[in-house]
């Protein structure tokens, strides 16, 4: 069976994200004022194949913790449902 997972990773909020931080002080240089914030991450679209939901679940948080995201620096969270044919 085939499963879709949407996996966004995200650093840390107690860790400075300077990529998020230059693009939000560039925000009003474009004339778009009041942005306070802008965090930078990643979002990855995985098709894979399994044999049950619970079974690609595993799959896909083993995928992350072992090489997707960096745990020191970043949080991940996702989403795993069948994937359309």
């Amino acid at each position: 069976m085939k499963f879709t997972a949407e996996i966004d990773i995200m650093p840390h909020r107690e860790l400075l994200d300077p990529q998020g931080k230059t693009v939000a002080n560039s925000m009003k240089n474009i004339d778009i004022p009041g942005v306070e914030d802008v965090r930078i991450g990643k979002h990855i679209t995985m098709l894979l194949e399994a044999g049950s939901e619970q079974d690609a679940r595993e799959k896909v948080e083993t995928a992350c913790k072992k090489l997707l995201a960096n745990p020191v620096i970043e949080a991940y969270a996702f989403k795993v449902a069948p994937a359309a044919e």
